[in-house]
């Protein structure tokens, strides 16, 4: 799919990637909240988020390309 279809899925809280890239990448997933050790969810400027298992696990803050936003082989990750 075009990530103009992935970017709406992920506006829907769903994760995605790109199948060309063949490396350790599970998923984007795209955030705009973050909740606190108290429980309290606060608001903030949504970002990107990639896990990243390759180099352990975790996760990478996440910006597409030019090359990303032009794709077509986005699929979404259950």
């Amino acid at each position: 799919m075009t990530f103009e279809k992935a970017l709406s899925l992920l506006k829907q809280g769903k994760k995605v990637v790109r199948t060309n890239w063949g490396g350790s990448e599970n998923f984007v997933k795209l955030y705009d909240s973050i909740t606190l050790e108290n429980g309290e969810k606060l608001l903030v400027t949504p970002y990107f988020l990639i896990n990243v298992t390759g180099e352990g696990e975790g996760f990478s803050m996440w910006s597409p390309t030019p090359c990303d936003c032009l794709a077509e082989d986005w699929v979404e990750v259950e």
